[in-house]
Parts: structure tokens; sequence; C-alpha cells
């Protein structure tokens, strides 16, 4: 009779105890599968999805900071290619110098004026003048901010009778700022300046 008892009892405790086990590998399973469907649906917001000509691309959603020096960089390339592309059209530079604007603070709209009040731009327009510029390189300092720049680069003068190569070397800082339309890189340049700018060579035009 004893004997009995005492093997329902060591039967019930191993039975217990499986229960438990297999309890405790349910509640395991659970956890770890919530923990992957709340992991798969961050990735997937991290994902974006951009229509160009008609064709979905994937692209992936990261923080500012991991894109700072690119962003940075663009920003910049960005206000030089407006600001300094010209062609002798007075719509082409107001449109160009309106969006170059969006992307500087006043050290920049400064220039602007000063160039406009010398007459630099009624004298592209008359001379029939177009400038266009290429970046050579940019440099980003992100260990301090506002972050400080350099930008290295060449402008092509195209005269009716000669094409004139210049150097140009720019710098400043770039501060936060929303972005918006306008500014789509949310940076403004600020204290914006010309270092260098001579000629390097002149050709006659054939």
């Amino acid at each position: 009779m004893f004997t009995k008892m005492k093997n329902i009892d060591t039967a019930f405790r191993y039975v217990r105890g499986f229960t438990m086990l297999v309890i405790a590998g349910c509640i395991i399973i659970s956890c770890y599968a919530v923990y992957k469907s709340f992991q798969t649906v961050s990735l997937m917001q991290d994902k974006v999805y951009i229509l160009a000509n008609g064709k979905a691309l994937e692209a992936y959603a990261s923080e500012r900071k991991d894109n700072i020096a690119v962003e940075a960089r663009d920003h910049v390339k960005t206000f030089h290619k407006f600001f300094f592309t010209l062609d002798p059209d007075d719509k082409v530079i107001k449109t160009n110098i309106t969006k170059a604007l969006y992307l500087a603070d006043d050290s920049a709209k400064r220039i602007y004026d000063d160039l406009k009040e010398n007459n630099f731009y009624s004298g592209i327009i008359s001379g029939n003048i177009s400038q266009s510029i290429q970046i050579d390189s940019i440099s980003i300092d992100i260990r301090e901010y506002p972050y400080r720049f350099r930008c290295y680069a060449r402008q092509n003068i195209i005269r009716t009778t000669s094409i004139l190569k210049r150097n140009l070397l720019t710098e400043g800082a770039l501060r936060n700022v929303s972005r918006s339309d306008n500014n789509p890189h949310g940076f403004l340049i600020e204290r914006f300046n010309t270092i260098e700018n001579k000629d390097l060579s002149a050709e006659t035009r054939k």
C-alpha cells in the first residue's frame, strides 16, 4: 500500500516537473516570438520606398548623426552650384541666387548685394558671359558644432572670345535648422567667406 502511494507520489512529481518545464519552454518561445516580431516591425519601419521613373526603390532610414558629413558636403555643394552657376539671363540668375540664399545666412546675402551693387550681374548679362563651377573637394570638421567647412573648386568663365579658368576656395560654418522643401538637408551656412579666387589660365575661343 505504502509502495503504491510512493510510486504515485513520484509519478506526480515527474508529471508536475515535466509540465512546469513545458510551460517554461512555452513562455520562453512566446517571449522570443514577441521580441522577433517587434524587431521585424522596427526594421520594416526603417524601410522607405522611393518611386523613381516608375520604379519602386527600397531605401533605409537612418539617424541624422550617421549621415552628418555626407549631408553637410551635399549642402555645401548645392549652395555653391546655385550661387556660382550663372548665365546671361536675369531670370536664371535670380532663380539660382534665390535657391542659394535659402541655404545660407546674411553673410552670403551681403556678398550677393555687393556684387549686385558693383553691377557684376549686369555685366554677366550684357557681356553674354556664362559661369560654371566644378567642385574638387569639400572638407567638413564635425568634431565641433557649428561644423566648419572648406570648399575647393574651379570656375569656368565663358566669354564671347575667351574661356577663363579660376580657382575658388571658400569657407564657412554649418548649423542645424529645420528641414524644408527649400532646405532639404536642414543646414544653414554661416560666416561664408571667399579665401581665394584667382586666375589659373585663359584660352582664346576659336
